[in-house]
């Protein structure tokens, strides 16, 4: 089986989404979020390079790919694939700056 692996920084995206979600749409909506989210993460992680790849200087992030969360098109996973799985980076949502929160060049 394919896993999963959070870095710190999309663990901490994941609680900023659900406490929004929690506060403006009730704690069913935000519960949704981070079931579809998971199951998102697992569908990417038995197929890595599904993903749309996004261009990138930085080593650190080579082969970075993106892919929406299900039920949730404005939120991106951003992650890079793994010969067991997936590493998940960020989980932003589409209209904030994700090009500079992630220190891309545009």
């Amino acid at each position: 089986m394919a896993k999963v692996y959070r870095r710190g920084a999309a663990r901490r995206d994941l609680i900023v989404h659900y406490a929004y979600l929690a506060e403006h749409a009730g704690e069913t909506m935000a519960d949704r979020f981070l079931t579809l989210a998971e199951a998102t993460f697992n569908d990417l992680a038995e197929a890595p390079r599904k993903g749309s790849l996004v261009a990138t200087r930085q080593p650190m992030l080579s082969g970075l790919r993106r892919w929406p969360v299900r039920e949730f098109e404005n939120v991106l996973i951003f992650y890079l694939p793994r010969d067991a799985g997936i590493s998940v980076v960020r989980v932003l949502h589409g209209a904030r700056d994700w090009w500079g929160l992630l220190g891309l060049d545009q």
